[in-house]
């Protein structure tokens, strides 16, 4: 679908004059297409919404819907970007059947990785107050944008049914993670556990730091973006993930197994902000949980790593064929080292 095709509805839909020399191509997103608006007086995002990752659009409307209704900006310290309703009010607008959405943008820089126990700390600080930002909304309200995305259960079974239909010879290293993971049957336990006591909250339920926008001076957190996971979940969901993601010596696809290590200044200030925020707010049993999220959410993407390796490489974007292999190696190597924390 070329620009000129869908740009004149874009404008009768939001009333907006946009030149295509207004409009480039923003980001490095994968999942959908992004553009910056340049108006002149004033900037927006435009997406092309990819609904062959997000399957259930509405739902995802229905959710920023309740964000733009129940959650006062005043009373955060940083914007949320939400979509701006078309002149029908509808957050999304089909445009010969493919999903658009403009948004505010917002000024500032988005990083891949921080660089300090500061900027970690900050960011725990804005995922915990977006989740106190919205401690009033009931969970049952909120609709799941991806079904069971942090079931450690269902990703568990997934695992074993990947193990017992593969093609491939589950021998030498392959065998060793396999033994691993099935062997973290206890961390699926404590997971149940955890379910069975907390409440439910509203989540960001993606809260890599690529999801934040900070300041020029890195001194704050501009905004809290890519809204569309936003769904009924645990606080330590939202804690582990940044673990994961922040608090790692190595990205995810490092091979340097003798450096994934946790960094510890990094992950006691991402401990701290949630800790400063939830305060008072959180029960005492969802700040006990936070430590386990980060070995649930190193060990749900160890899961569906090696699954995906032992289906073919069917789901994860690969550059070569043992990739999801060395990410669930990877990942084993992390979760270690937090299980001997």
């Amino acid at each position: 679908m070329q620009l000129l095709n869908w740009l004149e509805k874009i404008k009768l839909l939001y009333g907006l004059e946009i030149q295509e020399n207004q409009i480039r191509p923003f980001g490095d997103g994968h999942i959908h297409q992004t553009y910056l608006v340049d108006l002149g007086d004033k900037k927006l995002i435009l997406q092309r919404f990819n609904y062959q990752v997000f399957q259930y659009p509405e739902r995802i409307s229905h959710n920023h819907d309740i964000l733009i209704r129940e959650i006062d900006p005043q009373k955060l310290p940083f914007i949320l970007p939400l979509p701006i309703p078309n002149i029908h009010g509808e957050l999304f607008s089909v445009i010969d059947g493919h999903y658009f959405r403009l948004a505010p943008y917002v000024e500032g820089k988005c990083v891949n990785e921080v660089n300090s126990a500061h900027q970690a700390y900050l960011a725990a600080k804005a995922f915990a107050q977006f989740i106190v930002a919205g401690i009033h909304i009931k969970s049952s309200l909120l609709q799941e944008s991806i079904p069971n995305f942090h079931d450690l259960q269902l990703r568990y079974q997934q695992l074993l049914q990947a193990v017992s239909s593969t093609q491939r010879q589950v021998t030498g290293e392959l065998k060793e993670l396999v033994d691993f993971y099935l062997g973290q049957k206890p961390l699926v336990e404590e997971y149940n556990f955890w379910k069975s006591l907390l409440p439910l909250r509203m989540t960001h339920s993606d809260t890599k730091i690529n999801n934040l926008i900070y300041s020029d001076d890195f001194s704050k957190v501009n905004a809290v973006i890519d809204l569309d996971t936003i769904m009924a979940g645990y606080v330590y969901y939202d804690f582990g993930d940044l673990v994961r993601t922040v608090a790692c010596t190595e990205g995810e696809s490092s091979q340097n197994w003798e450096n994934i290590k946790v960094d510890m200044p990094k992950y006691a200030a991402l401990l701290q902000g949630f800790q400063e925020v939830g305060d008072g707010v959180f029960t005492s049993e969802e700040i006990q949980s936070l430590p386990f999220g980060g070995q649930m959410m190193t060990c749900i993407m160890g899961f569906r790593f090696l699954a995906d390796y032992l289906n073919g490489n069917i789901y994860y974007t690969i550059h070569y064929e043992e990739q999801n292999l060395h990410r669930a190696k990877n990942q084993m190597l992390l979760l270690k080292a937090l299980q001997d924390m």
